[in-house]
């Protein structure tokens, strides 16, 4: 399916899922952290962190005890803020009256699409994706009779 994340707007949501888990204890995260925790460049993860910054999604804390932290809660940061923050925000494309009839259509059909993928994106926030995170990482039990 065309529909597919980008590879940054991937690790812009492991970087958000990091901050989220300790959203309760008030602390904050270093880089290095969250790039050991996901696997993520230390370099790269920089860019995307000072790109989430500028988005207002989350803030950063200077000093000894200084890291990245969410702005708000992670129940009140839908994933469709997270994508718009790294894919440059709105995604529908000016319509051209030069185009072809069929070329129209097809956007229509395909404005359909994105508009279905944001319902998705904005239905469900930072926690719902932590929860569901959570839910994969526990251990499956089998049990034997």
């Amino acid at each position: 399916m065309l529909l597919e994340l980008s590879g940054r707007t991937k690790y812009a949501l492991m970087a958000m899922l990091e901050l989220a888990s300790i959203y309760n204890s008030g602390e904050t995260l270093q880089i290095r952290q969250i790039a050991a925790a996901q696997n993520i460049p230390d370099r790269y993860l920089e860019q995307l962190l000072a790109t989430l910054r500028r988005g207002g999604l989350i803030s950063s804390e200077r000093g000894k005890k200084g890291g990245y932290l969410l702005s708000r809660p992670p129940w009140k940061i839908t994933l469709l803020e997270i994508v718009n923050c790294m894919e440059g925000g709105d995604s529908s494309e000016a319509n051209d009256d030069s185009d072809s009839v069929s070329v129209r259509a097809i956007s229509e059909i395909w404005q359909t699409v994105r508009k279905a993928a944001d319902d998705v994106l904005e239905k469900n926030s930072l926690q719902d994706l932590l929860e569901k995170r959570n839910y994969f990482q526990q251990p499956i039990t089998m049990y034997y009779i």
